[in-house]
C-alpha cells in the first residue's frame, strides 16, 4: 500500500472476474438471512451478508475482501450460515461457492426447493484441503426447482477470517469458471513507455493531466529538492511537447516547477484541467493564511500567470466518514465533477459521485454513480474522456490483478447513473501493485498513467498506446477567435455549440483576446451550430458539419461578429434553402428570431433584405426565385410584429455570387439572405 499525499488519500486494492461464456450460470440475488455479519465502516457495506449477492468481486484471486460476506468473528462458531435466493427457480446441476478467503470452510450446504422443502446436497466430515477458491457440487438429485440454497461453514475450524464471495447455481454439469472481465480483443504486447528523465526523476512522479491537446503535462513531483515546501511535499510540475535535438520527433521538454501561487510549502496537485488549457483544477482549498484545507480549487492561467486559486464551493461535500480522502476530475464541458470520496452513504471506503455546476457557479451535493460502478472497497482516480461518455478508474472492488486496477465504463445515456459493466484494461498495463491516474488527450492515441515498474526511482510517468476497444469515441477540437468582421480584431463573446437542430447546449466558453483563442471539444458524427454573442454585435452562427468524421480532428474556425451600427451587412447563415424552393427550412427560424430581438431592441432601426440564389437554371425563374424568398423572410419578420415600413427587399438573384458555383456544397453559400442596416 502506497500513501500518497497529493490525493490527501491512500490507493488500496482491487480485484476481478467473469463467468465462462459458455456457460450459463445464475447468481444469488437476495439475502434470506445471515448467522452474522463482520462490522466494516459505519456507513459502508462491508462484510456485509449482501456481498454474497452476484458475480464474484474477488475471485479468481485470493485474499481478503470488503466485497465479500464474512462472519462476526475471525475464528467463529462452527456452524456460521448464509443462506441466498434466485431470481429464477431452476434445476441446480451444479451449485457454485466462491471462497475468496480459506477456502475449503464449506461444511454443508441446502437447497430449498419453491415449496419450501429442504434437500441436503453438500456434506463433508471434515475441512478440505483445497487451493481452488471455486467449490463445485454436483447434486445426485436434481429434478426439483431450487429456489434458495443454504450454505454453512465451520468457522471455528481454519484459523482467520473466513469469506464467501459468491454463489451461484447452473443447469450445465460442466464445472464452471471464472475469470477476470478483460476488455475485449486486449492485445498481449502492449508496451509501456517511461517518459524519461526531462519528466522523470529519482524522486515521486504522479498523477499525470495530460492538456486536451496533448501538448503539455502537468503531473505532482515528490522527494525533489526543488519542491517550494520541502523535499518530501508535493509540487506541481509540467512538461511541454516540443521537437526533439534532432528537431524531427516530438519529445517532452525538461520539466518545469509551475510555481506559485499553485505551489505552496504544503501538498499540492492538479487533478483536472479544462478544455482551454489555461483553467486548473486543484486539490485542497487554498486559504488566506497560505494553508490548505480539504476541498477543490481553480486557478487560470492569465498574461502574468496563474491566478490565486478560488475554492469551488459543492453543497455538503463535508458529508464525510471519517478519512477526508478526495480525487476528481472535471467533465470536458466544465459542467460537472466526478468525486472519489467516501460519505455517509458511500458503499465502501471511496465512491464515484456526480457534482454539477449551478447558475451561481457553485456545485450541487453529489450523487452516487451507482452501484454498477461503486462497490463495498474503493473507487479512484476517476478520468472521463473528451467524448464525456468514457470514464476511467481505479477499483479494489472489481476483479484484477493488483492492490487496485484501472477500469473503463461507458456512459449508457444522458444521465449518470446508467454505465456498462466495468472492464478491466488487462495484464499488461494493470500490475499486481496499484495503478491509476489514467489520462488521455482528446485525440484517443495516447494514454498516460502513474506507475512504479520499471520506473527511474519511485513512481514514474508512463504512456502507452490506446488500443480500439479501450478508446474513447472520437472527437473533435474545435479552436479559433471571435473577430469583429469590420476591425479583424479579437472581441470578448460568448461561444456556444449545439447538435443542429435541438436547443440544448452541448458546450460554452466565455472568449476573451486573452485567451489567445477559444476550444471546444465536440463527439464526432454529429452536426452542430456555432453561435458567438456579444452585447452590441448581432450574433453569427456557423453549422459545422462532423458527421462523416470517424477520427480525431483538429479544427481551426474564426467567428466573425457584426457590430450593430448603420451600414454594415449582416449574411445570415443559418436562412437556408433548398435548390429551387423559397420555403425557409427548420434551422432559419433561429436565426430570424435574433433579427427579430434586434429590431425590438432598436425600433428605430430599418433593414434591407437582399435574396440571392445559385446560378442554377435560368436567370429569370432565379430572379424570380430571390424575389420569392425575400418576400417570406419579411412575411415571417412581419408575423413577429414588425412593421412592414421598417423592412425593405431587393432580389439579386445569382447576380452576387461569394463563392464558386462548382459544387453543391458551395452553391449553398450563395443561396443566402442579407440584411443591411439602413438607420439606427
Amino acid at each position: 500500500m502506497r500513501v500518497w499525499r497529493i490525493l490527501a488519500g491512500i490507493l488500496v486494492v482491487m480485484v476481478s472476474f467473469p463467468t465462462a461464456q459458455a456457460q450459463t450460470i445464475q447468481w444469488a440475488s437476495r439475502v434470506v438471512g445471515a448467522s452474522s455479519e463482520k462490522k466494516g465502516d459505519t456507513y459502508g457495506e462491508q462484510y456485509k451478508a449482501a456481498q454474497a449477492l452476484g458475480r464474484p468481486s474477488k475471485v479468481p484471486e485470493l485474499g481478503e475482501s470488503p466485497c465479500a460476506w464474512a462472519p462476526q468473528s475471525p475464528d467463529g462458531a462452527a456452524d456460521e450460515w448464509i443462506q441466498v435466493g434466485f431470481a429464477k427457480p431452476m434445476h441446480a446441476r451444479q451449485i457454485v461457492v466462491a471462497e475468496n478467503v480459506n477456502p475449503g470452510a464449506v461444511v454443508r450446504i441446502i437447497a430449498i426447493d419453491e415449496k419450501g422443502a429442504e434437500h441436503p446436497v453438500f456434506q463433508t466430515p471434515g475441512i478440505q484441503d483445497r487451493v481452488d477458491p471455486l467449490l463445485r457440487v454436483f447434486p445426485k438429485e436434481a429434478d426439483f426447482l431450487c429456489q434458495q440454497l443454504k450454505v454453512i461453514i465451520n468457522g471455528a475450524a481454519i484459523k482467520g477470517i473466513n469469506q464467501i464471495d459468491a454463489i451461484g447455481i447452473s443447469e450445465d454439469a460442466n464445472p464452471v469458471s471464472v475469470g477476470i472481465n478483460v476488455s475485449k480483443d486486449t492485445p498481449k504486447d502492449i508496451q509501456k513507455e517511461n517518459l524519461g528523465k526531462t519528466v522523470n526523476s529519482p524522486g515521486q512522479e504522479v498523477a499525470p493531466v495530460i492538456a486536451p491537446d496533448g501538448k503539455t503535462l502537468f503531473f505532482t513531483r515528490n522527494f525533489n529538492k526543488a519542491n517550494m515546501g520541502a523535499a518530501d511535499r508535493q509540487d506541481v510540475w509540467y512538461s511541454t511537447l516540443g521537437p526533439s535535438a534532432g528537431g524531427t520527433t516530438p519529445g517532452w521538454n525538461e520539466a518545469v516547477n509551475i510555481g506559485s501561487p499553485i505551489n505552496n510549502a504544503g501538498d499540492n496537485a492538479i487533478s483536472s484541467m479544462a478544455t482551454d488549457g489555461r483553467t486548473a483544477y486543484l486539490i485542497n482549498v487554498y486559504r488566506p493564511d497560505g494553508g490548505l484545507s480539504f476541498g477543490i480549487s481553480k486557478s487560470i492561467r492569465t498574461k502574468t500567470g496563474w491566478s490565486q486559486p478560488v475554492e469551488c464551493k459543492i453543497a455538503n461535500n463535508y458529508n464525510l466518514h471519517e478519512k477526508n480522502q478526495l480525487e476528481f476530475c472535471v467533465s470536458p464541458d466544465g459542467r460537472s465533477i466526478i468525486l472519489a470520496v467516501q460519505r455517509k452513504d458511500s458503499r465502501g471506503n471511496r465512491d464515484l459521485y456526480v457534482s454539477q455546476q449551478k447558475p451561481d457557479n457553485t456545485w450541487s451535493e453529489p450523487v452516487s454513480l451507482g452501484n454498477v460502478i461503486n462497490t463495498a472497497d474503493f473507487e479512484s482516480s476517476p478520468f472521463l474522456a473528451a467524448d464525456s461518455r468514457t470514464l476511467y478508474f481505479t477499483s479494489a472492488g472489481h476483479p484484477g490483478y493488483g492492490n487496485g486496477d484501472i477500469f473503463v465504463s461507458r456512459r449508457l445515456d444522458d444521465s449518470w447513473n446508467n454505465w456498462s459493466e466495468p472492464e478491466n484494461l488487462g495484464p499488461s498495463i494493470n500490475t499486481n501493485e496499484w495503478d491509476g491516474y489514467f489520462t488521455i488527450p482528446a485525440s484517443g492515441e495516447y494514454a498516460y498513467l502513474s506507475s512504479r515498474a520499471g520506473s527511474l526511482g519511485e513512481d514514474d510517468i508512463f504512456r502507452l498506446k490506446l488500443f480500439p476497444a479501450i478508446k474513447p469515441d472520437p472527437v473533435a477540437i474545435v479552436a479559433g477567435q471571435v473577430l469583429d468582421s469590420k476591425t479583424q480584431k479579437p472581441v470578448s463573446a460568448m461561444v456556444v455549440s449545439k447538435i443542429f437542430g435541438d436547443t440544448k447546449d452541448v458546450t460554452s466558453v466565455d472568449y476573451s483576446p486573452e485567451m489567445g483563442e477559444y476550444k471546444l471539444i465536440l463527439p464526432t458524427q454529429k452536426v452542430y451550430t456555432m453561435t458567438a454573442s456579444k452585447e452590441g454585435y448581432f450574433p453569427t452562427t456557423e453549422t459545422l458539419d462532423l458527421s462523416k468524421d470517424k477520427r480525431f480532428r483538429d479544427i481551426r474556425r474564426n467567428l466573425y461578429l457584426v457590430k450593430i451600427e448603420s451600414g454594415q451587412k449582416i449574411t445570415m447563415r443559418e436562412v437556408l434553402f433548398q435548390q429551387s424552393q423559397f420555403a425557409l427550412q427548420p434551422s432559419a427560424n433561429e436565426e430570424l428570431d435574433r433579427v427579430v430581438g434586434m429590431l425590438e431592441k432598436y425600433p428605430s432601426m430599418d433593414l434591407l433584405v437582399e435574396g440571392h440564389t445559385d446560378n442554377q437554371g435560368d436567370w429569370e425563374p432565379n430572379m424570380k426565385l430571390a424575389e420569392d424568398r425575400v418576400r417570406v423572410v419579411k412575411s415571417y419578420l412581419i408575423g413577429k410584429g414588425i412593421d412592414e415600413k421598417r423592412i425593405q427587399t431587393k432580389a439579386w438573384g445569382p447576380s452576387k455570387p461569394v463563392a464558386s458555383n462548382e459544387t453543391e456544397e458551395k452553391r449553398k453559400l450563395n443561396r443566402r439572405v442579407e440584411f443591411t442596416i439602413l438607420k439606427l
